[in-house]
């Protein structure tokens, strides 16, 4: 990966990989919803100043979240299918019970393509494989049962 950084927080570093044409997020630390959203609209921001279909979603080193789907995720997940986003491969958090809070959420993401890994280069290899690097032209995507 060639990474150009888009953003940053202490929470969350958003970086655009030259190479494969994608946003590589890079969470950290403890979020909460107030934080997590807060880090979602600067992802938001960030993918309408560089436009990708795919988001390399990496959050292995969040220590813990008190994160449940909202009114706000659900506008929010259709902000960035708008924004052209259809692939997300997502590294799950090193700390088990964030696993769970992670599959809570993601249980209810239809039917934008979302896979989970246990480590980065795994998710890199199948997000290589995934559709198109440019941004799409017609979003065709429905989110939440």
């Amino acid at each position: 990966m060639q990474l150009r950084l888009i953003a940053t927080t202490p929470g969350i570093s958003i970086y655009y990989d030259e190479i494969n044409r994608w946003l590589y997020t890079d969470w950290q630390g403890v979020h909460t919803q107030e934080s997590s959203q807060a880090a979602g609209l600067l992802l938001l921001e960030a993918l309408r100043q560089q436009p990708s279909s795919k988001i390399l979603n990496d959050t292995s080193t969040i220590v813990s979240t008190s994160v449940d789907l909202s009114t706000w995720d659900q506008w929010w997940l259709r902000e960035l299918v708008g924004a052209g986003l259809r692939y997300i491969a997502w590294v799950y958090p090193r700390l088990f019970p964030d696993r769970d809070a992670t599959e809570r959420i993601l249980i209810h993401v239809k039917p934008m393509v979302v896979t989970t890994f246990d480590d980065v280069a795994t998710a890199c290899l199948w997000l290589q494989k995934q559709g198109v690097a440019a941004h799409p032209s017609s979003p065709t995507v429905a989110l939440l049962s």
